[in-house]
């Protein structure tokens, strides 16, 4: 029997209009909270924000300013996500900037069950420091591993922006039982931009499961060089597109999954039958 599961992602613009940080996550949770309302009355089940949903991907300065914007898990972000999980018997994974204690931050996503129980919390792993991209200065690299989560409805997995270069960890989330991954990202158009439609629907197909990726659209401050160019989608367990959004508008994302598929798609393909972990050691080797 179809086990179908309607899912959702946003993709959104952080309005900036009001300057100060405080009215910048005000404004960006006041929008979110019509898309999750919206996300509700379509019936979606599981919905999933952009990374660090309620404020702008500020990482394209280095600038301490931003610190103030993280805040702890559980946290006031955390406990308006879990009333508005209970309100519509939705699973919401949460992207924030989280403060473990103070001078010690993490890019982290919250999961949190469809009676507002938060089931736990994914901290990005890969960190990138490049041009545009100066993570390295606001996250600490994540020191949770690759849990997945138990819900209601699936059992699911979280990636985050850049992890998704790294098959490694992606591997590991199929390994630990996850029906479908969540990337939620801040991805500019620049050398990138092909690598969007590619590697995830990849990790798709080489592990079993679905993929729900997230972009912004638009362009931000600090992020003036460049635009979020969205093309939000999900993918199925053999690297099809069953859904996509557009490249400039904000907009909610849904598509109806049908979980049950990725045992059809397994009984085919035997990647985890035939696997040989045994040869893998240079895998986990440092460079010299």
């Amino acid at each position: 029997m179809p086990r179908i599961v309607r899912c959702g992602l946003v993709q959104t613009h952080c309005d900036q209009t009001q300057g100060d940080l405080a009215g910048i996550k005000k404004m960006a949770i006041e929008k979110h909270e019509k898309f999750i309302d919206q996300a509700g009355a379509q019936g979606v089940r599981i919905l999933c924000l952009q990374e660090i949903f309620n404020g702008p991907y500020f990482c394209a300065e280095q600038d301490p300013k931003w610190y103030a914007s993280a805040e702890p898990i559980p946290g006031p972000t955390v406990e308006w996500a879990k009333k508005l999980a209970a309100k519509h018997q939705m699973v919401l994974v949460i992207p924030i900037y989280e403060q473990a204690m103070a001078g010690v931050y993490y890019n982290t996503a919250v999961v949190i069950d469809a009676d507002g129980t938060v089931l736990g919390k994914y901290r990005k792993n890969h960190i990138p420091q490049v041009q545009g991209f100066w993570e390295k200065f606001y996250f600490k690299p994540g020191n949770l591993g690759y849990p997945t989560f138990q819900t209601r409805y699936a059992r699911i997995g979280v990636y985050i922006c850049y992890d998704r270069h790294f098959p490694e960890g992606a591997r590991i989330l199929g390994l630990n039982g996850a029906e479908i991954v969540f990337n939620p990202s801040a991805t500019v158009a620049g050398l990138s931009k092909y690598l969007w439609k590619l590697e995830q629907p990849a990790h798709a197909v080489a592990n079993g499961y679905f993929v729900g990726a997230i972009n912004r659209v638009g362009v931000e401050q600090p992020w003036a060089t460049g635009s979020f160019y969205g093309s939000s989608y999900f993918c199925d367990p053999r690297g099809q597109f069953v859904a996509e959004g557009s490249e400039d508008r904000e907009e909610l994302v849904v598509a109806d999954l049908d979980f049950e598929m990725i045992d059809k798609v397994r009984s085919t393909w035997q990647f985890y039958r035939d696997r040989r972990p045994e040869t893998y050691d240079e895998l986990v080797r440092q460079l010299p």
